[in-house]
């Protein structure tokens, strides 16, 4: 009937831009790139609590990450058996995380779940590399010292100091080894229970360019 087509009409040109607004940017968000802020202090001082990065998803699709790369990647609590163990409900599904990080819905605190969260470091070393990390935080890569102009907070010199233990290993295949460049403050591969190498399939993109603020907009160090 008319009033049917009226009324179907009226839905479409109300709601037809908004929903294709929306699977678009949900299309582009999970295939090409998508905006992320820095939640914490683990990667200072290159990058800033609040600032703003494009995360780039394409290229470590065709491409294992390469050694000083920053990346983001899914939550330690969805992949690191020991952290799941300790769960005290099941996972949540990729469908379920997708909309409790969507923007308009991820302010909802009571909605969110860590396993949902991504993180952002450094790749230090790659499948195969036999890697030493001192006390301070200083990278032995293959039998040689890595200088690392980026990071500026190393550990102090105190034994008794967990957070900074020496560690010695060496990568597997299809993992990596990630560390935040304020080694003194972040949460990254040495500390993992179950291991702490991050499995590349879990590598959500690669941080690309910092669009906010203003004043510091450009590539990330």
């Amino acid at each position: 009937s008319k009033r049917s087509k009226k009324c179907w009409w009226f839905f479409f040109d109300t709601w037809g831009p908004i929903s294709l607004t929306v699977l678009l940017y949900v299309g582009i968000r999970h295939f090409i790139a998508e905006a992320r802020y820095i939640p914490s202090g683990s990667m200072t001082p290159g990058l800033k609590v609040n600032d703003r990065l494009i995360v780039e998803k394409l290229s470590l699709r065709k491409r294992s990450p390469f050694r000083g790369e920053i990346v983001v990647f899914n939550s330690p609590y969805s992949f690191d058996k020991e952290l799941i163990a300790n769960r005290q409900t099941q996972l949540p599904s990729k469908f379920k995380c997708s909309l409790i990080t969507f923007p308009l819905i991820s302010w909802i605190t009571i909605l969110s779940d860590r396993a949902c969260d991504a993180y952002i470091k450094r790749v230090v070393a790659v499948g195969g590399d036999r890697l030493f990390i001192n006390g301070k935080g200083e990278i032995v890569l293959n039998g040689r010292s890595i200088k690392e102009p980026y990071v500026e907070y190393f550990c102090p010199s105190k034994p008794e100091f967990e957070l900074c233990r020496p560690i010695s290993t060496t990568v597997p295949k299809g993992h990596v080894f990630v560390l935040g460049d304020n080694r003194a403050n972040s949460w990254d591969s040495r500390f993992w229970p179950a291991g702490g190498f991050l499995p590349q399939k879990e590598i959500i993109g690669k941080a690309t360019w910092r669009f906010w603020p203003i004043s510091r907009f450009g590539k990330p160090d």
